[in-house]
């Protein structure tokens, strides 16, 4: 197929694509004149792939070219894929060097000794833990803070039905897509039903009829 059929089949715009072949997100189709090439069923699968990342998970292009760095790469491991997914989606920020950091950093260690997790500080999704807890530290948001043994049980269950739900042993290269994707749109799942149920709880608590076009509280 041309660009113009691919785009139809998408519904992704020929800018948009050619924007993807620039950058290195989308491979080049098969030319068959100086101007024209040919695209296949794998562009379409690609490309659906790229706007969930995008459109969906909300990463960025650098960030989406990194996991799809590690679809493509035969020797990365589905351990590795999963780190590169979480590193994509969690935001990187500069560590303030203070005392609510310092604070943090021990309630997290502290948590995942408790738990008995197995992961470290080299993890994206610490460091943006302990970033979170020193926010609420400095705004004064201990009874969220205090919640973290509540979300961590939470995670616990469903960290184990993703992992297993995406993993095939067998056919190595879906599993690592179905990684990085289930890692980047089950985050984005578990952010829109948590608002779901943030307006239900809310709508108990208070009494309050939940209206179709009512907020999230």
């Amino acid at each position: 197929m041309r660009i113009g059929e691919l785009s139809r089949r998408t519904d992704v715009s020929v800018a948009s694509i050619k924007y993807y072949l620039r950058e290195g997100l989308l491979a080049p189709g098969e030319l068959t004149s100086p101007n024209q090439a040919h695209y296949d069923e794998a562009h379409v699968r690609r490309l659906r792939l790229i706007r969930a990342l995008v459109d969906v998970g909300g990463l960025s292009i650098a960030g989406a070219r990194d996991v799809l760095a590690a679809v493509d790469d035969d020797q990365v491991s589905l351990y590795d894929a999963l780190g590169r997914a979480q590193a994509a989606v969690m935001a990187r920020t500069e560590p303030v060097d203070d005392d609510a950091t310092e604070r943090a950093g021990k309630a997290v260690a502290e948590m995942v000794e408790r738990r008995g997790w197995i992961t470290s500080e080299k993890n994206p999704g610490w460091r943006a833990a302990v970033d979170v807890l020193a926010a609420l530290d400095r705004l004064g948001g201990e009874r969220v803070a205090g919640l973290l043994d509540v979300y961590a049980e939470a995670m616990e269950g469903v960290a184990g039905h993703e992992v297993e739900a995406v993993v095939d042993r067998d056919e190595r290269e879906r599993s690592v897509e179905r990684v990085v994707t289930g890692i980047v749109l089950g985050g984005a799942l578990i952010t829109a039903l948590r608002g779901m149920a943030e307006q239900s709880a809310s709508a108990r608590r208070y009494g309050a009829g939940a209206a179709p076009d009512a907020g999230a509280v």
